[in-house]
């Protein structure tokens, strides 16, 4: 193992270098993020689509590709901080990273996943920092 290490040094310090990039970048864009969702973004009856329709087809297209491609880097990254030695916010990382993305159930995925109480006390701690009011979730009981 460790000839293999040093057979691969420099893939080692492109993941380390990779892997402190994700953690800084998540430490600001998480926040970001957080605090400019709605309160009822998780509510099934919020709707962009009509936002989406008046733009211009090709910047629409173009959009939705790179929304959809930053969403996945972010999951993957998520999934990546996921890992015990890793550092990083996995799970909040993994769901900005689904709320970029276009997929059938995406709401539902984001609702299972916000719903775990480490997650919707961290998005609300982040909320309450920033002077916004906590999310509306449904299905989860406010205690």
């Amino acid at each position: 193992m460790v000839d293999w290490l040093l057979a691969h040094e420099t893939l080692i310090w492109w993941l380390a270098a990779f892997s402190v990039i994700t953690f800084v970048g998540s430490l600001i864009a998480i926040p970001v993020v957080v605090l400019r969702l709605p309160t009822d973004y998780f509510s099934p009856r919020r709707s962009q689509a009509a936002r989406w329709r008046e733009r211009q087809p090709l910047a629409r297209i173009i959009l939705t590709v790179l929304k959809n491609l930053c969403g996945f880097i972010l999951v993957l990254a998520g999934i990546i901080m996921s890992i015990p030695p890793m550092p990083g916010q996995g799970l909040l990382t993994i769901l900005i990273g689904l709320s970029l993305m276009d997929f059938p159930g995406k709401l539902a995925l984001e609702l299972r996943i916000v719903r775990l109480k480490p997650v919707h006390k961290g998005i609300n701690w982040i909320r309450a920092k920033g002077n916004k009011p906590p999310l509306e979730i449904p299905g989860l009981e406010t205690a």
